[in-house]
């Protein structure tokens, strides 16, 4: 049995250039066994046809809210109580703001406000529109309400520029609806996660800290949520806003995160440590801001705690999960992390290149374990943390029978 046999489907297409890819989506989720529902905007037929994707779906194509006709074979509330998910794709600015403000101005918009099932978007746009702040409050309301966001994606865009905006590809949609309807890997399960980078303070006004974001460890939180675990996360600063997760906790400095991880640690299932946590933190902190007026200065270090170490090392530990960002001998360094503070299972990227990891949306990963590895292609961070989820999971419920 494929992973979407007998799912009902809602395919909602907007008016850009990136309506060509949704041909592609409905043949996947038709060739997963999905049951595919076609909703298309005006402005949408004029990229591609109604007839394509009647062809593609086996199912007549809706486009009108007063189509008398399809108003009597399926009226738009019917429509709306039918699918097990809504997935519009391309999602142009235009509607995420239909969306946003409750619009009901054409059968797609109308179903999306009529309908209970869940949403989600692939939003497809010029960069500058992404990033238009009208744009993102748009897309920060949409997320409070539980309607998924999945992309946008960078690179070269139709219209010649490069950045944000464009809509992911059919294949990562086809996985990240596959995601969505993965059984609860983990239920009944407790989850500690450390994300983001730390500040180690140098004086009252400065502090060392690294380039990580937090996005991945955030997508963890997220993906563990859905796999029906019970999560706290321990954050570092970061410009996210926090998931909806069991606990959250926010924290600064490393003594802050050790501190935060080790009152939790004996109490949880599993613990994954996917903060970029200082190794050197200044030896004297300042008690004043140091005055520019020395050519140069030298500032003694000190190690800071070994978070996932002091975890591994606990009488009544956890599943131990680690992760290794480096920039070069990835592989040598991931298996020496995992040997040496005796993990479970380690998750190696590598950085400071066009690889993915800091400040990207994109990431892979390379997962050692005792006796096994698997390699987890680059992808966005939301559907490579749903992977890795599911893997952790397999590899827990292993360790524990």
């Amino acid at each position: 049995m494929t992973a979407l046999k007998d799912k009902k489907i809602l395919l909602g297409i907007t008016g850009g250039i990136a309506a060509y890819k949704s041909a592609e989506l409905t043949r996947l989720l038709r060739k997963s066994s999905a049951d595919v529902r076609v909703v298309m905007t005006e402005a949408a037929t004029h990229f591609v046809t109604p007839l394509t994707f009647q062809a593609l779906s086996g199912n007549p194509v809706s486009t009108s809210l007063l189509d008398a006709d399809a108003e009597a074979a399926m009226g738009h509330i019917h429509l709306a109580r039918w699918a097990d998910l809504i997935l519009v794709a391309p999602a142009t600015a235009d509607f995420m703001a239909k969306l946003r403000m409750g619009m009901a101005s054409d059968l797609l918009s109308t179903l999306c406000l009529a309908s209970e099932s869940p949403i989600a978007l692939a939003p497809a746009m010029n960069q500058g529109m992404w990033l238009n702040k009208a744009t993102q409050d748009n897309r920060s309301q949409l997320e409070q309400r539980s309607i998924k966001l999945w992309g946008p994606a960078s690179g070269e865009q139709a219209c010649g520029e490069t950045g944000l905006g464009r809509m992911v590809e059919p294949q990562t949609l086809l996985e990240e609806v596959k995601q969505f309807f993965a059984p609860e890997t983990m239920k009944g399960l407790s989850v500690l996660i450390d994300a983001g980078p730390t500040q180690e303070p140098i004086d009252p006004v400065r502090y060392i800290s690294n380039r990580s974001s937090g996005k991945m460890g955030y997508a963890i939180a997220d993906a563990a949520k859905k796999a029906g675990a019970k999560v706290c996360l321990v954050s570092g600063p970061v410009a996210l806003a926090a998931p909806s997760v069991d606990e959250f906790v926010a924290v600064k400095s490393a003594a802050e995160m050790a501190e935060a991880v080790l009152n939790r640690a004996e109490e949880v299932d599993i613990f994954i440590a996917a903060a970029a946590v200082a190794d050197y933190r200044p030896a004297v902190l300042a008690k004043k801001k140091i005055k520019k007026n020395a050519d140069e200065t030298i500032l003694a270090m000190e190690k800071t705690e070994d978070i996932l170490a002091s975890v591994s090392a606990l009488k009544r530990r956890p599943f131990c999960v680690g992760f290794a960002a480096e920039t070069d001998s990835v592989e040598s360094y991931a298996r020496g992390k995992l040997e040496a503070k005796k993990l479970d299972m380690i998750a190696a990227n590598k950085v400071g290149g066009a690889e993915g990891g800091f400040e990207s949306d994109d990431n892979a990963l390379h997962l050692f374990w005792n006796g096994g590895e698997q390699l987890l292609k680059m992808a966005p961070k939301t559907l490579l943390a749903d992977q890795l989820i599911n893997i952790i999971a397999e590899k827990q419920n292993e360790n524990s029978i």
